[in-house]
């Protein structure tokens, strides 16, 4: 069986997140990874298959967001990992949004998914793990294949991260494979919270690429938020 994992997907580091009032240091930590690694064998480096795929699942200003996100934080003279604070008030009219502050609450549900400076790097290969190890499966060459996804990915959303999710690799998969011509397909979620991201993405069937209302053509701030 094909398994799948890229070593940058280890470079996803946060110091630490927010739970029960207070702080502690953040769970999903690299030796997670490893820690399946050294139980497996014969472990493959992931392909890039670019944007595109994520592009059909995760809408654009949210990935531009993502990318940049760590960035704009230093930018704005903040130090360490970049995390969110304050959130929009339900259903309340889109805004345009510049101030990285702002950007994390309305693209995050938490405070314990803070975007450290290889979060972005390690979430796309994450993605491109998924992606590698379905190719086989599409052409016939393998029955079953195993990407060890990291960070995680069904709490993350079309256009919203959390729950340690950014890019929600088994619906990047999924929809993938639709894309290809095979289907329908089905997600078996087995873990023991919901994976509440997956289903917002397919709630409705959703055949299209996602859109926003939000801007992507984030401008640099300088040193003032």
């Amino acid at each position: 069986m094909l398994k799948v994992f890229d070593p940058r997907q280890l470079v996803h580091a946060p110091a630490r997140e927010l739970h029960n009032g207070g702080w502690m240091d953040h769970v999903d930590t690299p030796a997670r990874a490893q820690a399946v690694l050294a139980a497996i064998s014969r472990v493959r480096p992931a392909r890039d298959f670019g944007l595109g795929p994520i592009g059909r699942v995760h809408a654009p200003g949210y990935l531009t967001f993502l990318e940049t996100a760590h960035a704009r934080w230093i930018e704005a003279e903040r130090s360490g990992d970049a995390i969110g604070y304050t959130w929009p008030v339900v259903a309340r009219r889109a805004l345009r949004l510049e101030r990285i502050d702002a950007l994390l609450g309305r693209y995050s549900y938490d405070a314990a998914t803070p975007i450290a400076a290889g979060t972005w790097e390690s979430a796309y290969w994450g993605a491109q793990a998924a992606l590698t190890a379905l190719q086989p499966l599409l052409v016939g060459a393998e029955r079953a294949a195993f990407a060890l996804c990291r960070p995680p990915g069904h709490h993350a959303g079309t256009d919203y991260l959390g729950g340690y999710s950014y890019l929600n690799n088994a619906a990047i998969a999924a929809r993938a494979a639709v894309d290809a011509g095979h289907g329908p397909v089905a997600i078996l979620d087995v873990d023991y919270h919901h994976g509440n991201g997956t289903q917002d993405i397919f709630w409705e069937g959703g055949s299209s690429p996602p859109s926003t209302p939000i801007r992507t053509d984030y401008p640099s701030s300088g040193a003032t938020p």
